[in-house]
């Protein structure tokens, strides 16, 4: 009798305990990046209840895990909550104290994007003042903050009848239900579980009548609008590296990391995505500075073709190394062997989460064994190891000992594709939308996608594309909501109904706060009025939108 009373009191509380993982919420928000956490704040803001879930154990996703020189093109484009969280960066390095390393009047920006006198905001940041303000602005807000919960991936993660999510299941088995979802991962998992349309990779040029999609092999492509944009000529080799194992010997098998054949026909599509990297946060302040290590399972013929290039003729440095306060960087891909792992992460989009965690670890130990290599490899030329040697990564950013963030630069997975697809045509503002909620200005903009060998028997990268947008541009809302037989009561502000090409421009953090708090906005309006997301009459949307502060026109 007592065994069965014991059973029967544990059977009892696993019931209760499983009950307890239902929670219910106006709405439910999947991924705690820049996006995700717009969105919350916005939400909270208009009383609604709101959860914000996040897979790891660090909010801002690419803001927070080292992209402090912030890609915007023009900085006019950027309101709301978005603009609030610049303006919060300025108020936190306005305080002497939080300067540690260095004095402010030491402090110079070098990248693209500068702060000058007078702005209202700042624009370049560390990763933990990025987290430290997040943190600022979310207190006080009613929401609540789940971490280390990743959504069950099979058709048991996503509860849905007749176009509506009702729930989504963690693997914990943890279950949020809701009145709105909102997908505000850079992987688009939660669309893809609910069944909602999608793609991955490049166009055809002809698919959208476009010129600067699918592969980019020649030198130069010419823009809709008629002006040449820079493909293939920037982020490549020198003319003249062997890409055999055996210099000049095809029999001897390419070197790590190069395809088969050539890169396709220029224009035409596949299911490749552009390079991924870490954006390092490094220093040269010897207090606060971790020396670059040989990471485990270092191989030296993986840097192979980096010797080859400097052997070759290049005479740059491999990185965009753009000063960030207290004596740090943001440090970014640049030539033709850099941080970029170049096609090695094609599968990541769809892989499991246990796939997805090997690419990732696969792309740490290639960018710490580059640094490595850079810093200390005699076949490295000796001016170009005595500038990598002085840097190191941060002691005081990342909770990783050896200074190294968990959060990936996943610039391009899964794109809705929605009753609206964004396409080169409005970067170009060939077309113009009019159901605005928010403006992109950032160029076109592509990593390099697969390394090759050319006609001639030498190494090429292909996929890189630098096209220059005239001004900010209207994004549309249909571009954020699926279409309404897929799912009525979901919102993207991140991996949005976009070309791959259109995407390059859009795909900038401070966009995707713009984005993530027009989704709030609009979920919000639509709980209001009982109705679906694709059913919320623009005008009304338009008149709150412009209320919180967002830019809808240049």
């Amino acid at each position: 009798m007592k065994k069965i009373l014991i059973t029967l009191c544990v059977l009892i509380t696993t019931l209760i305990s499983q009950n307890s993982f239902s929670q219910e919420y106006d709405i439910v928000i999947y991924g705690g990046t820049s996006a995700g956490i717009a969105a919350a704040i916005q939400a909270s803001r208009m009383e609604k209840s709101v959860v914000l879930i996040e897979p790891s154990h660090r909010l801002g996703g690419l803001t927070t895990g080292g992209l402090g020189q912030t890609d915007i093109g023009n900085k006019q484009a950027i309101g709301g909550i978005s603009r609030e969280f610049y303006q919060g960066i300025k108020a936190y390095y306005d305080q002497p104290e939080n300067w540690i390393w260095q004095k402010k009047s030491e402090y110079m920006d070098s990248g693209q994007t500068r702060t000058k006198e007078g702005e209202d905001a700042m624009w370049t940041f560390e990763p933990s003042a990025a987290l430290k303000v997040y943190h600022q602005m979310l207190e006080g807000e009613k929401i609540d903050i789940v971490y280390g919960e990743r959504l069950l991936r099979t058709d048991a993660g996503v509860k849905k009848s007749d176009g509506k999510i009702h729930s989504i299941t963690m693997e914990s088995g943890k279950t949020f239900s809701g009145k709105m979802f909102m997908d505000a991962t850079y992987e688009g998992d939660l669309l893809a579980t609910a069944g909602v349309s999608y793609t991955v990779g490049r166009e055809s040029n002809d698919q959208y009548k476009e010129s600067l999609n699918g592969v980019q092999a020649n030198y130069w492509s010419v823009t809709l609008g008629g002006k040449a944009s820079r493909n293939a000529r920037n982020h490549n080799f020198v003319p003249g590296v062997d890409p055999y194992i055996e210099k000049g010997n095809p029999n001897s098998g390419l070197l790590p990391y190069i395809i088969e054949g050539g890169p396709g026909i220029d224009g035409s599509g596949d299911k490749k995505v552009q390079a991924y990297g870490f954006r390092m946060c490094l220093t040269d302040h010897p207090d606060n500075r971790i020396p670059f290590k040989k990471p485990d399972g270092y191989n030296e013929i993986n840097y192979e073709l980096l010797f080859r290039n400097f052997e070759a003729g290049e005479d740059q440095l491999p990185w965009i190394n753009s000063s960030m306060p207290n004596r740090k960087t943001d440090t970014n891909n640049r030539r033709g062997f850099s941080t970029d792992f170049v096609g090695q992460n094609h599968a990541y989009p769809e892989a499991t989460y246990d796939e997805r965690e090997k690419i990732v670890d696969a792309h740490r130990t290639y960018q710490q064994g580059l640094m490595w290599t850079l810093a200390n490899h005699p076949r490295i030329p000796e001016n170009v190891r005595t500038v990598y040697s002085k840097w190191g990564t941060s002691k005081d950013e990342f909770e990783n000992e050896d200074g190294w963030q968990n959060q990936l630069y996943i610039r391009e997975a899964r794109r809705m594709v929605s009753d609206l697809v964004m396409t080169q045509l409005h970067c170009e503002r060939i077309e113009v939308i009019e159901d605005a909620v928010g403006l992109a200005a950032y160029g076109m903009d592509s990593h390099n996608i697969q390394r090759y060998v050319d006609h001639n028997g030498y190494v090429q990268n292909e996929g890189n594309v630098e096209a220059h947008v005239e001004g900010p541009y209207p994004i549309s809302y249909r571009s954020i909501v699926p279409k309404k037989e897929e799912a009525n009561n979901l919102l993207v502000p991140i991996c949005v109904s976009a070309t791959h090409i259109a995407f390059g421009s859009i795909r900038m953090e401070p966009v995707f706060m713009v984005l993530g708090q027009s989704a709030a906005i609009a979920a919000s309006l639509s709980i209001d009025e009982n109705i679906s997301v694709q059913d919320l009459p623009y005008d009304k949307l338009k008149s709150e939108l412009l209320k919180n502060q967002q830019r809808l026109n240049n």
